[in-house]
Protein backbone atom coordinates (compact mmCIF):
# COMPACT_ATOMS: atom_id res chain seq x y z
CA UNK A 1 0.00 0.00 0.00
CA UNK A 2 2.59 2.43 0.63
CA UNK A 3 4.56 1.71 -2.51
CA UNK A 4 1.20 2.30 -4.41
CA UNK A 5 1.08 5.48 -2.58
CA UNK A 6 4.98 6.72 -3.17
CA UNK A 7 4.47 5.55 -7.02
CA UNK A 8 1.29 7.81 -7.29
CA UNK A 9 2.98 10.71 -5.35
CA UNK A 10 6.06 10.16 -7.90
CA UNK A 11 3.45 10.01 -10.96
CA UNK A 12 1.81 12.52 -10.63
CA UNK A 13 5.23 15.52 -9.42
CA UNK A 14 6.99 14.02 -12.84
CA UNK A 15 3.38 14.87 -14.33
CA UNK A 16 3.30 18.20 -12.83
CA UNK A 17 6.81 19.17 -14.23
CA UNK A 18 6.35 17.80 -17.18
CA UNK A 19 2.85 20.00 -18.05
CA UNK A 20 4.62 23.04 -16.41
CA UNK A 21 7.37 22.63 -18.96
CA UNK A 22 5.12 22.47 -21.84
CA UNK A 23 3.29 25.64 -20.41
CA UNK A 24 6.07 27.70 -20.97
CA UNK A 25 7.06 26.48 -24.02
CA UNK A 26 3.93 27.37 -25.22
CA UNK A 27 3.24 31.17 -23.27
CA UNK A 28 6.68 32.12 -21.68
CA UNK A 29 9.10 30.00 -23.86
CA UNK A 30 12.45 30.63 -22.72
CA UNK A 31 15.51 32.61 -25.43
CA UNK A 32 16.42 30.93 -28.61
CA UNK A 33 19.75 30.24 -27.71
CA UNK A 34 18.95 27.92 -24.48
CA UNK A 35 17.14 25.62 -27.05
CA UNK A 36 20.19 25.46 -29.60
CA UNK A 37 22.36 24.84 -26.88
CA UNK A 38 20.68 21.82 -26.07
CA UNK A 39 19.38 20.50 -29.79
CA UNK A 40 22.58 20.79 -29.99
CA UNK A 41 23.75 18.41 -27.25
CA UNK A 42 21.11 16.22 -27.62
CA UNK A 43 20.64 15.88 -31.34
CA UNK A 44 23.98 16.84 -33.12
CA UNK A 45 26.31 15.32 -30.43
CA UNK A 46 24.72 11.93 -30.41
CA UNK A 47 24.39 11.32 -34.05
CA UNK A 48 27.87 9.57 -34.10
CA UNK A 49 27.06 6.92 -31.53
CA UNK A 50 23.05 6.36 -32.85
CA UNK A 51 25.16 6.05 -36.94
CA UNK A 52 27.62 3.36 -35.79
CA UNK A 53 25.11 1.39 -33.47
CA UNK A 54 22.34 1.24 -36.30
CA UNK A 55 24.73 0.61 -38.81
CA UNK A 56 26.04 -2.50 -37.12
CA UNK A 57 22.49 -3.78 -36.04
CA UNK A 58 21.06 -3.50 -39.95
CA UNK A 59 24.17 -5.33 -40.73
CA UNK A 60 23.22 -8.16 -37.60
CA UNK A 61 19.86 -8.37 -39.53
CA UNK A 62 21.51 -9.22 -42.30
CA UNK A 63 23.81 -11.43 -41.07
CA UNK A 64 20.92 -13.32 -39.17
CA UNK A 65 18.51 -13.61 -41.63
CA UNK A 66 20.75 -14.34 -44.59
CA UNK A 67 21.36 -18.14 -43.98
CA UNK A 68 17.18 -18.61 -44.07
CA UNK A 69 16.75 -16.88 -46.89
CA UNK A 70 18.89 -18.44 -48.51
CA UNK A 71 16.59 -22.02 -48.23
CA UNK A 72 14.28 -20.85 -50.23
CA UNK A 73 16.61 -18.40 -52.76
CA UNK A 74 14.52 -15.65 -51.12
CA UNK A 75 18.08 -13.12 -50.04
CA UNK A 76 16.52 -10.41 -51.92
CA UNK A 77 13.94 -9.65 -49.61
CA UNK A 78 16.89 -8.64 -46.97
CA UNK A 79 16.08 -5.15 -47.97
CA UNK A 80 12.69 -4.85 -46.84
CA UNK A 81 13.50 -6.87 -43.74
CA UNK A 82 15.98 -4.43 -42.50
CA UNK A 83 13.46 -1.43 -43.39
CA UNK A 84 10.92 -2.85 -41.70
CA UNK A 85 12.63 -3.58 -38.52
CA UNK A 86 14.83 -0.67 -38.21
CA UNK A 87 11.67 1.55 -39.32
CA UNK A 88 8.97 -0.34 -36.96
CA UNK A 89 11.11 -0.74 -34.28
CA UNK A 90 15.05 -0.91 -33.78
CA UNK A 91 15.26 2.86 -35.35
CA UNK A 92 13.23 4.46 -32.27
CA UNK A 93 14.09 1.90 -29.77
CA UNK A 94 17.69 1.49 -29.91
CA UNK A 95 18.14 5.42 -30.84
CA UNK A 96 15.98 6.48 -27.24
CA UNK A 97 17.97 3.86 -25.43
CA UNK A 98 21.27 5.50 -26.72
CA UNK A 99 19.39 8.86 -25.99
CA UNK A 100 19.29 7.82 -22.27
CA UNK A 101 22.80 6.43 -21.90
CA UNK A 102 24.71 9.53 -23.35
CA UNK A 103 22.10 12.40 -22.29
CA UNK A 104 19.72 11.26 -20.13
CA UNK A 105 22.14 10.50 -17.86
CA UNK A 106 23.74 13.77 -18.15
CA UNK A 107 20.55 15.79 -17.87
CA UNK A 108 19.97 14.29 -14.65
CA UNK A 109 23.54 14.64 -13.14
CA UNK A 110 23.39 18.33 -14.43
CA UNK A 111 20.27 19.52 -12.78
CA UNK A 112 20.87 17.12 -9.82
CA UNK A 113 24.25 18.74 -8.94
CA UNK A 114 22.37 22.39 -9.61
CA UNK A 115 20.11 21.23 -6.71
CA UNK A 116 22.32 20.40 -4.22
CA UNK A 117 24.73 23.13 -4.95
CA UNK A 118 21.31 25.54 -4.34
CA UNK A 119 21.66 26.59 -7.53
CA UNK A 120 18.12 25.92 -8.40
CA UNK A 121 17.19 28.07 -4.70
CA UNK A 122 19.37 30.59 -6.19
CA UNK A 123 17.20 30.82 -9.86
CA UNK A 124 14.26 31.33 -7.75
CA UNK A 125 15.60 34.53 -5.15
CA UNK A 126 16.72 35.73 -8.91
CA UNK A 127 12.81 35.38 -9.36
CA UNK A 128 14.06 33.53 -12.42
CA UNK A 129 11.55 30.23 -12.98
CA UNK A 130 13.89 26.99 -12.88
CA UNK A 131 11.53 25.05 -14.84
CA UNK A 132 11.14 27.29 -17.55
CA UNK A 133 14.89 27.86 -17.42
CA UNK A 134 15.93 24.06 -17.74
CA UNK A 135 13.28 21.52 -17.89
CA UNK A 136 11.45 23.33 -21.04
CA UNK A 137 14.55 23.81 -23.38
CA UNK A 138 15.43 19.76 -22.51
CA UNK A 139 11.85 18.97 -23.36
CA UNK A 140 11.73 20.73 -26.34
CA UNK A 141 15.37 19.59 -27.49
CA UNK A 142 14.46 15.90 -26.71
CA UNK A 143 11.37 15.26 -27.95
CA UNK A 144 12.19 16.84 -31.20
CA UNK A 145 15.82 15.54 -31.45
CA UNK A 146 15.08 11.74 -31.04
CA UNK A 147 12.73 11.63 -34.11
CA UNK A 148 15.08 13.13 -36.60
CA UNK A 149 17.81 10.53 -34.31
CA UNK A 150 15.75 8.08 -36.01
CA UNK A 151 15.33 8.98 -39.02
CA UNK A 152 19.42 9.35 -38.93
CA UNK A 153 19.07 5.45 -37.19
CA UNK A 154 17.07 3.86 -40.29
CA UNK A 155 19.11 5.42 -43.03
CA UNK A 156 22.08 3.98 -41.35
CA UNK A 157 20.57 0.53 -40.35
CA UNK A 158 19.53 0.10 -44.03
CA UNK A 159 23.13 1.03 -45.72
CA UNK A 160 24.48 -1.37 -42.80
CA UNK A 161 21.95 -4.29 -44.13
CA UNK A 162 22.82 -3.24 -47.85
CA UNK A 163 26.96 -3.50 -46.96
CA UNK A 164 26.52 -6.90 -45.62
CA UNK A 165 23.69 -8.28 -47.53
CA UNK A 166 25.56 -6.90 -51.34
CA UNK A 167 29.23 -6.95 -50.82
CA UNK A 168 29.52 -9.81 -48.57
CA UNK A 169 27.13 -12.30 -49.81
CA UNK A 170 26.74 -10.70 -53.50
CA UNK A 171 23.20 -9.85 -53.10
CA UNK A 172 21.63 -8.80 -56.48
CA UNK A 173 21.54 -4.73 -55.27
CA UNK A 174 19.21 -4.19 -57.78
CA UNK A 175 16.64 -6.41 -56.17
CA UNK A 176 17.55 -5.56 -52.37
CA UNK A 177 16.26 -1.73 -53.28
CA UNK A 178 13.24 -2.59 -55.33
CA UNK A 179 11.78 -5.19 -53.07
CA UNK A 180 12.55 -3.13 -49.97
CA UNK A 181 10.53 -0.35 -51.60
CA UNK A 182 7.77 -2.73 -52.69
CA UNK A 183 6.90 -3.73 -49.31
CA UNK A 184 7.92 -0.91 -47.11
CA UNK A 185 5.15 1.47 -46.77
CA UNK A 186 5.31 4.99 -45.58
CA UNK A 187 3.24 4.60 -42.78
CA UNK A 188 5.88 1.75 -41.74
CA UNK A 189 8.54 4.75 -41.19
CA UNK A 190 6.13 7.15 -40.03
CA UNK A 191 4.82 5.09 -37.22
CA UNK A 192 8.43 4.52 -35.76
CA UNK A 193 8.74 8.44 -35.69
CA UNK A 194 5.40 8.61 -33.55
CA UNK A 195 7.11 5.95 -31.19
CA UNK A 196 10.35 8.10 -31.20
CA UNK A 197 8.67 11.30 -30.33
CA UNK A 198 6.59 9.39 -27.48
CA UNK A 199 9.98 8.43 -26.13
CA UNK A 200 11.72 11.83 -26.33
CA UNK A 201 8.53 13.12 -24.36
CA UNK A 202 9.51 10.21 -21.88
CA UNK A 203 13.26 10.61 -21.60
CA UNK A 204 13.26 14.33 -21.02
CA UNK A 205 10.23 14.19 -18.03
CA UNK A 206 12.21 11.30 -16.60
CA UNK A 207 15.68 12.67 -16.47
CA UNK A 208 14.85 16.13 -15.32
CA UNK A 209 12.41 14.78 -12.84
CA UNK A 210 14.85 12.51 -10.93
CA UNK A 211 17.50 15.76 -11.66
CA UNK A 212 15.44 18.31 -10.07
CA UNK A 213 13.96 16.53 -7.11
CA UNK A 214 17.45 15.37 -6.22
CA UNK A 215 18.67 15.05 -2.56
CA UNK A 216 21.20 13.61 -0.08
CA UNK A 217 24.52 15.10 -1.84
CA UNK A 218 26.77 13.95 -4.05
CA UNK A 219 25.58 10.41 -3.31
CA UNK A 220 22.08 11.15 -4.30
CA UNK A 221 23.24 13.01 -7.30
CA UNK A 222 24.57 9.22 -8.17
CA UNK A 223 21.21 7.89 -7.13
CA UNK A 224 19.02 10.38 -8.98
CA UNK A 225 21.35 9.45 -12.06
CA UNK A 226 20.84 5.36 -11.91
CA UNK A 227 17.04 5.70 -11.33
CA UNK A 228 16.43 7.71 -14.15
CA UNK A 229 18.58 5.27 -16.68
CA UNK A 230 16.77 2.76 -15.32
CA UNK A 231 13.21 3.97 -14.74
CA UNK A 232 13.44 5.63 -18.68
CA UNK A 233 15.18 2.84 -20.22
CA UNK A 234 11.78 0.25 -18.90
CA UNK A 235 9.45 2.76 -19.23
CA UNK A 236 10.63 2.95 -23.30
CA UNK A 237 10.10 -0.56 -23.53
CA UNK A 238 6.75 -0.56 -21.57
CA UNK A 239 5.39 2.10 -23.50
CA UNK A 240 6.48 0.28 -26.96
CA UNK A 241 4.34 -2.73 -26.39
CA UNK A 242 1.17 -0.44 -26.12
CA UNK A 243 2.71 2.13 -28.90
CA UNK A 244 3.54 -0.74 -31.58
CA UNK A 245 -0.35 -2.29 -30.90
CA UNK A 246 -1.93 1.10 -31.13
CA UNK A 247 -0.47 1.91 -34.09
CA UNK A 248 0.47 -1.05 -35.94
Amino acid sequence: MNFLLRLSEEVGKATLLALQAVYFLLRKPPKVRHFVSQFTYIAAETSLVVVVTSLFTGGVIALQTYSTFHRFNAEYLIGAVVALSMGRELGPVLTSLMVVARVGSAMTASIGTMRITQQIDALEVMAVNPVRYLVTPRLFATTVGVPLLTVLSNVSGILGGWLVATKLFRVNEYLYWQKMIDLTEFYDIVGGLYKAFVFGFIIATVSCYFGYYTSGGTEGVGRATTNSVVTSSMLILISDYFLTAIIF
